[in-house]
């Protein structure tokens, strides 16, 4: 972004980069106990909820504080859960975890399914009500630094840039927001989030935080087999012990299930690929018996954090701070991190309007971190802190055996015996050399319940201007063939679930090609890449996937 441009300056209260679950609460809880402070909302998505995707069983806590009659304020959640049930797969069965054998911190009370697009759709218009402005199709491209390096707020994107970086006959310069803090709110692997870690250091003392990919589809099935508010998590097949995650089946309303599955990024085969692998999942039996005569609705997919307590950087930085799976609240055992975002969000926004009613701004919070963790994210996740190192270190029989051992102590004892262990590697440097391991091969789609990723991704209703800036940026466009292809076969296609990367071969040579028209935003490339040469930035606003009902 040239620094030569003029740009026009607005100023308020509070910015927020990104209208999910935590950005949208905070944006709630600030008007709540401040109604005159201005508060900002930037969204890269054209329409709210348009670039959200979850899965989504939702522990209803961190809404019920934040609104508490949201049910009856008509909040478009699905059934409540009536089944929770945890199921091995093996190729060909399918063996059910007795209940009784669950730890108590598995389960969750009141939990509702739900479309979490729909119901940030709902929070944005909650906000606005109470004078919240939110501008969807709006990226948050650039931050603006004070002369002591403090954060003063957002620069937006340009609009109206061409693909080699000319002015369009529609150009329009972004504006700089300036405010008194800024939080941001991007969700997983966000890319001011990613800067700001680095520039203040946030991570520091911290575990790397571990990502997963997680896959979904929305699908319409028989009615007679349909059974609302039956949920199901799968592990096993087709992922086997070396590499963690799993699927999951939620019996959503009108006759839909999302199906899905979440593979941890920390895997050590490069030819492994989480779209074959969710692929390989919907041929099992037991899922391909629901499948009969069913129609796919829809695709998405979206990085999510699972590095768990050890991973949480410092939130808090000099004009702002880090809320949401920006920071990473996922608790892993359970896959649930909606209620810990809206909690995250609630907590910062009573931090930073008691800062803003005492006269302060653009300084660090020094109580903000401890704010967002008492809000009940530090009980939920401390208790399980152990489960993810165990999963990474050893494996699903082993390390899943150990982890539920552990939990059953964590709620009996109110103590982790393997609390002290921590993901040492973060996800990238896990890869083996291609020599070292043994390839993986995929079956080819059937078209009905498999699909090809040119498939899936019409699903997303993916809208891209092809003549703007790549926003897949190489820092060297060398790296991908005279480096990867050669360790690890560059396994930019494999990890990729949208068909973005290929490696195709022009004049006899290999040439690594970038279709960034293609792209879910999942940040996937910017996650795995093993010489960590991709830097993912939004594109132009209003460009990218636009889910319904995801």
């Amino acid at each position: 972004m040239s620094d030569t441009i003029e740009r026009e300056m607005m100023e308020t209260g509070v910015v927020i980069v990104g209208a999910g679950p935590a950005g949208l609460s905070a944006a709630i809880a600030l008007k709540q106990k401040s109604p005159d402070l201005e508060i900002v909302v930037v969204e890269k998505s054209a329409d709210i909820g348009g670039h959200i995707l979850s899965g989504a069983v939702m522990d209803p806590a961190g809404l019920d504080a934040l609104i508490p009659d949201w049910r009856e304020k008509g909040a478009p959640v699905g059934p409540d859960v009536t089944e929770d049930s945890f199921v091995f797969l093996t190729e060909k069965s399918a063996i059910g975890f007795p209940d009784l054998l669950m730890p108590p911190i598995m389960k969750t009370k009141g939990a509702v399914i739900i479309s979490l697009g729909d119901l940030c759709r709902w929070l944005a218009e909650q906000a606005e009500a109470l004078g919240v402005d939110i501008f969807p199709g709006t990226a948050a491209a650039d931050f603006l630094t004070g002369e002591n390096s403090e954060i003063l707020g957002i620069v937006t994107g340009d609009m109206g840039v061409a693909r080699d970086g000319s002015h369009k006959s529609t150009f329009t310069p972004g504006i700089e927001l300036r405010a008194r803090y800024t939080l941001i709110a991007e969700g997983a692997r966000g890319s001011l989030a990613k800067r700001l870690i680095t520039k203040f250091g946030l991570s520091e003392g911290r575990a790397p935080q571990k990502y997963g990919l997680g896959i979904k589809e929305i699908w319409e099935i028989d009615q007679a087999r349909h059974q609302p508010g039956k949920v199901t998590h799968f592990m096993g097949y087709p992922m086997g012990n070396s590499t963690s995650g799993g699927g999951f089946c939620y019996h959503a309303q009108d006759n839909r299930i999302y199906l899905g599955l979440v593979a941890h990024l920390d895997y050590e085969n490069p030819t492994f690929s989480p779209f074959g692998e969710f692929q390989r999942f919907k041929q099992h039996p037991h899922i391909a018996e629901l499948l009969e005569g069913a129609t796919c609705l829809s695709y998405g997919a979206r990085a999510l954090t699972s590095g768990g307590w050890q991973s949480i950087p410092r939130m808090a930085f000099p004009g702002g701070a880090l809320i949401g799976c920006s920071a990473g609240f996922m608790n892993v055992p359970r896959l649930k991190a909606i209620h810990n975002a809206i909690r995250s969000g609630m907590a910062a926004a009573s931090e930073i309007a008691d800062a803003i009613a005492a006269g302060r701004a653009n300084d660090e919070i020094a109580t903000l971190d401890e704010a967002i963790l008492a809000s009940g994210i530090r009980n939920d996740l401390y208790p399980v802190r152990a489960v993810k190192p165990l999963w990474s270190k050893l494996g699903t029989f082993v390390g899943v055996g150990l982890a539920g051992a552990d939990m059953w102590v964590s709620s009996l004892a109110k103590l982790s015996p393997l609390g002290g262990l921590v993901s040492d590697k973060p996800d990238f440097a896990r890869l083996k050399p291609i020599s070292e391991v043994t390839p993986i091969a995929y079956p080819k789609p059937d078209g009905k319940t498999t699909f090809s990723r040119t498939e899936s991704v019409y699903r997303a209703s993916i809208a891209h201007d092809e003549d703007q800036p790549v926003h897949l940026r190489l820092t060297d466009p060398q790296v991908p063939i005279r480096d990867n292809l050669h360790r690890y076969g560059e396994p930019a296609p494999l990890y990729c679930p949208a068909g973005v990367y290929e490696v195709v071969e022009e004049g006899g040579e290999p040439v690594f090609r970038i279709n960034a028209q293609n792209c879910v935003h999942c940040k996937t490339c910017d996650i795995k890449d093993p010489a960590q040469n991709i830097n993912w930035v939004p594109p132009e606003g209003g460009s990218g996937p636009n889910y319904s009902g995801m």
